[in-house]
């Protein structure tokens, strides 16, 4: 697990077990606001990961691919708190995302899990945590964290710190 730079991580998972408990151990640290992306080939792991950040996050029901919805919209007993969890795959042009009404989506209700964010990069917040997913062999992935602006430095920092123990 290198460390890069500060606000860097980089991670191997060797399971889909380990990645869904991966991401329950980040979605345990998300807030209101956090935009988390999620990029990478098909097949990397992009729900397996979302899936579990929703587990952790407190979901009331376990997160599927919104692929042909585009966006769910989860809450969690603890609170009146949402999670969105889009899936932009479909969309040709970030102009198409906003018809489901892309500011309520980031006016901070909830967190937000955006995979294929590269389709929509123009319409999301300048600070964000961007996590590339990248098939290493059938059951190994890599994820390489990168969190843009302070809060998403620090995410980086207590999730290390969590799910590493450094």
């Amino acid at each position: 697990m290198p460390i890069l730079k500060e606000g860097q991580l980089d991670i191997i998972s060797h399971s889909a077990d380990q990645t869904q408990r991966l991401g329950a151990r980040l979605g345990a640290l998300l807030q209101a606001g956090d935009v988390v992306c999620l990029s990478g080939d098909m097949g990397a792991g992009k729900t397996v990961f979302a899936g579990g950040i929703g587990k952790g996050w407190g979901a009331k029901n376990p997160l599927t691919s919104p692929t042909f919805n585009l966006v769910h919209e989860h809450t969690r007993d603890a609170d009146s708190q949402h999670l969105y969890h889009m899936d932009c795959y479909r969309l040709e042009n970030p102009g198409e995302a906003e018809g489901v009404g892309l500011d309520d989506i980031f006016s901070g209700r909830g967190p937000v899990i955006i995979e294929w964010p590269e389709h929509i990069l123009g319409t999301l917040p300048r600070q964000r945590l961007w996590i590339e997913l990248r098939v290493l062999e059938p059951t190994r992935r890599n994820f390489a964290l990168v969190g843009i602006g302070k809060r998403y430095e620090e995410l980086i920092a207590r999730f290390r710190e969590i799910a590493f123990g450094i």
